[in-house]
């Protein structure tokens, strides 16, 4: 039976909800204030959360920070009620990283339909074949047990960033091979009038860094954070040592990259055949991973660069779904709103 967390500080909405769930066979627990709730959350570990936004002792944004934070809760799904007509706080949800909203009043089938959304979406990315990262682990793993690693680095060293921060320049040697656990990575040249030429944005579970490993250079691009993270630095020499040492190891690393190579070949077609309409569409929905969350954090500068057009026709064209209610922006950040109408329109256009 799936259990669902209501935070919810009105007692008759929140009786309301505990009845319409429990009859719908829901196992449900409730708290009636923020603080309650995280508590709740964090010993329970339900399946889903419901929470309202204004509440006494903790409002429901910092509900949700304290529960991102937290590596047991940070992929529960999370979906926040609020009143109908408060835009900025369904706005301000869903860039913290919410899944869904409810807005007041709602109907009973209203609230039956975003849970089991996100209860179904949920399980859906919990079956969902292996990750890069659970790629790379298995990679590791089996290299491990014909390699001795006492004179190589032991573990892998995770390392937090700042929006903006560096990770490595243009000419610098490589040391490592990284691998982000959370947020974004940009990858960029300058040109001889100092504008940035974008080469890459890589998310959650992407590794970058090891071509110049591979090819023992220096750099030929600046990496720079778009937003806070973290990331995994896999010493060179343990990386190297895994392939010399192992061709299984290897012939399955190869595979992995192959198919990065692959997926950028094709960007390129997109690139000179498709409309500006359509390449916004699909680097939309490849920066905002499927099931993940709905908040693209990247400048429009650094979007029109990645895609090839000018800042002003990339405007023009956010402003286009925004008006048919596909987005949302504000100067740093783009929420899809409907990503199923957005990967219709990326195949229509």
């Amino acid at each position: 039976m799936k259990s669902i967390l209501i935070i919810e500080d009105d007692n008759i909405i929140r009786s309301n909800m505990t009845e319409l769930l429990e009859m719908a066979g829901y196992e449900v627990v409730t708290a009636a204030n923020g603080k309650e709730g995280v508590e709740k959350a964090q010993t329970r570990l339900p399946d889903l959360i419901i929470c309202d936004i204004k509440m006494p002792k903790l409002d429901g944004y910092a509900v949700l920070h304290l529960l991102k934070k937290d590596d047991k809760t940070a992929d529960i799904p999370f979906i926040f009620v609020t009143a109908k007509g408060e835009r900025h706080d369904l706005r301000r949800g869903m860039e913290m990283g919410a899944d869904d909203y409810l807005s007041k009043p709602f109907e009973d089938t209203e609230l039956y339909s975003a849970v089991e959304t996100r209860l179904r979406k949920s399980n859906s990315a919990k079956n969902k074949p292996a990750s890069k990262t659970n790629e790379f682990r298995q990679f590791f793993k089996e290299a491990n047990a014909l390699i001795d690693f006492n004179t190589l680095t032991k573990g892998i060293t995770k390392a937090t960033f700042k929006a903006r921060e560096i990770i490595f320049r243009t000419g610098d040697f490589p040391h490592f091979v990284f691998l982000i656990k959370k947020g974004q990575i940009k990858t960029y040249r300058m040109n001889a009038d100092g504008k940035e030429l974008i080469s890459g944005i890589y998310n959650k579970d992407d590794f970058f860094g090891y071509q110049a490993i591979l090819e023992d250079r220096p750099y030929l691009k600046n990496a720079e954070a778009i937003e806070p993270g973290s990331i995994y630095k896999i010493p060179k020499e343990r990386f190297l040592a895994l392939l010399y040492e192992n061709k299984a190891v290897a012939a399955k690393l190869i595979k992995i990259m192959s198919k990065t190579l692959t997926d950028k070949e094709e960007e390129l077609v997109h690139m000179a055949y498709d409309s500006v309409r359509k390449r916004v569409a699909l680097k939309l929905l490849e920066i905002v991973p499927d099931e993940e969350n709905n908040v693209a954090s990247i400048s429009r500068t650094d979007f029109a660069a990645l895609i090839g057009t000018t800042t002003e026709t990339l405007i023009r064209t956010l402003t286009e779904l925004k008006n048919l209610e596909i987005i949302d922006t504000n100067s740093q950040t783009i929420v899809l709103r409907d990503k199923q109408k957005l990967r219709k329109l990326s195949k229509s256009w």
